[in-house]
């Protein structure tokens, strides 16, 4: 009897110790305290651990590509599917979004406020050689800021590296830079309304299509990588994409706003 207590204390040590998922993560999600309140409640319902790993987008699907994760939450719709043309990744699934935004000063000396497209915004910055910090790190914002320049008319590798400065660091790194510089950066919103450092700097420049920033979820292909957890990733996506997940990505709050708004739907 003592015997046959011991195999099945030592089986549900295995089993407990195997239910975790490896999520690769874009670092928004993360920085803005979104898992913080969505986790522990999947965590309870299911006994499942979700361990997430925050890096920019282009780093989290090199790491998804490698294998190293179960699923990934990112933000950078092309790439997105072309992880999934080539086979690494199942359905690509739209979870939620918000924007992105153009922060600077708040005396705004060059009334970004008061242009009417985001054309008009890039290429004041370049004329008038205001400091622009670029995380240049592949993220989905770096991705999503490149796009914004080519779409400008503007080559980035022309741009004067003493105005237009490569901070090669995370999101919160660089919005501490840009407040001790008065600097220029994009955002998106969510990390914004966390970020506690924010100084002189203001929401200058929002609200058009092009800084829409759409969050996907995509759980990774077995048969990429065999040893990958695919019924549990699939259940957590599930669950992300159901009901009571995009309730609670409705509801988070910081400081009385909401950062993210739940559209799921196959693509």
């Amino acid at each position: 009897m003592f015997n046959k207590m011991i195999c099945l204390f030592l089986l549900s040590s295995f089993v407990n110790a195997s239910d975790f998922l490896i999520v690769q993560s874009t670092t928004s999600t993360q920085d803005s305290g979104l898992y913080d309140f969505l986790l522990p409640v999947y965590e309870k319902k299911s006994g499942i651990d979700i361990r997430v790993v925050a890096v920019g987008t282009g780093q989290a699907l090199k790491n998804a590509e490698n294998g190293d994760c179960d699923l990934i939450i990112v933000h950078s719709k092309d790439d997105e599917k072309k992880f999934v043309a080539n086979g690494y990744g199942l359905e690509r699934k739209e979870l939620m979004y918000n924007d992105f935004i153009i922060i600077g000063p708040k005396n705004d000396p060059e009334n970004l406020r008061l242009k009417d497209n985001i054309k008009d915004v890039f290429n004041t910055i370049k004329n008038k050689k205001l400091p622009f910090l670029t995380r240049g790190d592949n993220s989905g914002t770096h991705k999503k800021e490149m796009l914004l320049w080519k779409s400008s008319d503007i080559d980035t590798s022309k741009l004067n590296s003493k105005f237009y400065i490569d901070t090669g660091r995370g999101m919160g790194a660089t919005l501490n830079m840009a407040a001790s510089l008065d600097a220029y950066t994009i955002t998106d919103r969510g990390t914004w309304l966390s970020f506690n450092n924010k100084q002189d700097l203001e929401i200058l420049f929002f609200g058009v299509p092009p800084l829409h920033n759409q969050y996907s979820v995509i759980v990774i292909n077995p048969e990429k990588h065999p040893h990958i957890k695919y019924d549990l990733a699939n259940n957590f996506s599930n669950w992300l994409i159901g009901d009571e997940g995009q309730k609670l990505i409705s509801e988070f709050r910081v400081r009385g706003q909401q950062l993210f708004f739940p559209n799921f739907k196959n693509n």
